[in-house]
């Protein structure tokens, strides 16, 4: 019995996530919305992005790699996503954290058609570690108050129209 409690107990003590259903399996909402300090990555000629700079803005941070294949599969709908109509106030931020060149990350893009996002890196890989990832592709999604309210774990197709309506409610 006593293992039963200590299982239990570690099980919700480490899950900060709400347990509301989702019709999407690896769709996890934050019970509290999560606010995180010096959210910094760099864009394709190494400056800064800071994610404080888009409060105001529904934010997707997109981490994946080149050598991902869901990754791979994901990222056409994931650039249709950033022109969707509904979603007017919506800025994404694909950011490669393979550690992959400039080349061979702009290769990615090219061979995948991807004109509606730009190129951005974790270096050296500090928002992963922040953030916890145990995998990519991982999608975070951030209010307009700069506060993580849900998370993507795996690849999802960014054009299903369920998702585009649930997250127009908070553009």
């Amino acid at each position: 019995m006593k293992l039963l409690i200590i299982f239990i107990y570690l099980i919700t003590s480490n899950f900060s996530y709400a347990l509301e259903k989702s019709y999407l399996k690896n769709l996890v909402l934050i019970k509290s919305p999560k606010t995180y300090e010096e959210v910094i990555f760099k864009d394709i000629n190494q400056k800064n992005v800071n994610l404080a700079d888009f409060k105001g803005k529904l934010v997707i941070l997109n981490f994946w790699a080149t050598w991902c294949a869901p990754c791979k599969e994901e990222m056409p709908s994931l650039d249709d996503l950033q022109l969707e109509g509904k979603l007017s106030n919506l800025k994404i931020f694909p950011i490669n954290i393979g550690q992959e060149d400039i080349s061979k990350t702009e290769f990615f893009f090219k061979e995948l058609n991807i004109k509606n996002l730009n190129i951005y890196f974790d270096a050296p890989i500090t928002l992963a570690k922040k953030f916890s990832l145990r995998g990519v592709p991982t999608t975070i999604l951030f209010n307009k108050k700069g506060e993580e309210f849900a998370r993507i774990i795996g690849s999802i197709d960014f054009k299903d129209e369920k998702f585009i309506n649930w997250l127009k409610n908070y553009n």
